[in-house]
């Protein structure tokens, strides 16, 4: 005689379905949400940025902590201010001159390697590029749409203000979201990701601010145009690890090709030996005081950040892989496998 069906069971089987459901809703939403992520990843990014100049306003000064972030503003708005009067007009005009420059340069090269039968493959490579699949191709569509997001530059500055304004808020709403046993875990997590993401900051800061001048002062030393501005673009793509100094020495290397090929040999040759003083010398002394992330896991973090969230995603892949790093160091390696790592920015606390 079968026994009847036990009400208690039906109930723990529906119950455990609707949530993995839940779930599974949840994963597919966030999904779908992955380009909001990013960009809150990048206001997040923003209010560190403010943070980090206005607690030592706050405390120095002991003023209100809105006046302290009003303050901050205003310096990050003055130092763009004052270096757009400083080097404003000089880097319009050369910009202005590089955009026409670089067409031609161009043609001059293809010119140059058509003497040597080599245009043909160059012309199919280059339209494999813009019509093959993978992760190349993906990467001249991402550099393509940069001019887009203006909006969501804005955006993700503002965000980041409100997020600013009130840190202690948005930190606890996520504490609360973890389960009451975990929430100190939760909370040290966050502490030890703001830590890690300020020495980031400054970090790439001094490494970004060193490659612009080296750059510069080398391009103007060869005799390359528009040395400022390439300068200026150099120290900004030094911001995206790997991919950003390739495609900073790409425009000087087309001029200097167009003019002569010797000069071509002194700017891969000065980009390259700007890459080792940075990888050589500047890194290991900023690391020092910074986060040291294995160079494997940045590369792949990069492409993947790539693939997933498009060119913001490239934009902020070393911050985000930054975070992700210290959450696994803290809440697994040390939490749930119970074995001792050290944790970037952690000896400044104690």
């Amino acid at each position: 005689m079968s026994q009847p069906a036990n009400p208690m069971s039906h109930r723990l089987f529906i119950e455990r379905l609707v949530i993995g459901l839940a779930i599974l809703g949840l994963a597919l939403l966030l999904w779908q949400l992955r380009g909001l992520l990013i960009l809150v990843f990048g206001a997040v990014l923003v209010a560190v940025i403010l943070r980090v100049i206005a607690n030592p306003i706050e405390k120095r000064f002991r003023i209100p902590d809105s006046l302290a972030l009003l303050i901050a503003v205003l310096f990050l708005l003055g130092i763009f201010g004052v270096a757009f009067w400083l080097f404003g007009r000089e880097v319009i005009a050369q910009a202005g001159a590089l955009q026409d420059a670089i067409p031609k340069a161009w043609q001059a090269v293809q010119a140059r390697l058509a003497e040597v039968g080599l245009a043909e493959p160059l012309r199919e490579w280059t339209g494999g590029l813009k019509e093959g699949g993978g992760v190349v191709s993906n990467f001249g569509g991402l550099a393509m749409s940069l001019g887009s997001g203006i909006a969501d530059t804005l955006l993700v500055i503002v965000g980041g203000i409100f997020m600013a304004a009130r840190p202690g808020l948005y930190r606890r709403g996520l504490i609360k979201l973890v389960p009451e046993g975990g929430r100190d875990n939760a909370a040290l997590a966050l502490e030890d990701s703001w830590r890690a993401l300020r020495l980031w900051l400054f970090g790439r800061l001094v490494s970004m601010v060193l490659v612009g001048l080296l750059t510069g002062l080398g391009l103007w030393w060869i005799g390359i145009p528009a040395a400022l501005t390439l300068g200026i673009v150099a120290a900004l793509l030094e911001f995206v690890p790997f991919l950003g100094p390739i495609l900073a020495s790409i425009p000087a290397i087309l001029l200097a090709l167009a003019v002569d090929p010797t000069l071509f040999l002194w700017v891969v040759g000065l980009f390259l030996v700007i890459q080792q003083i940075e990888g050589n010398v500047i890194a290991p002394l900023v690391q020092q005081q910074a986060v040291e992330l294995p160079p494997a896991l940045l590369l792949f973090s990069l492409v993947a950040a790539g693939l997933l969230f498009g060119i913001v995603g490239i934009l902020f892949a070393e911050p985000l892989t930054v975070v992700l790093f210290v959450l696994v160091k803290r809440l697994y390696v040390r939490e749930a496998l119970n074995t001792p790592t050290p944790i970037p920015g952690e000896d400044e606390e104690d």
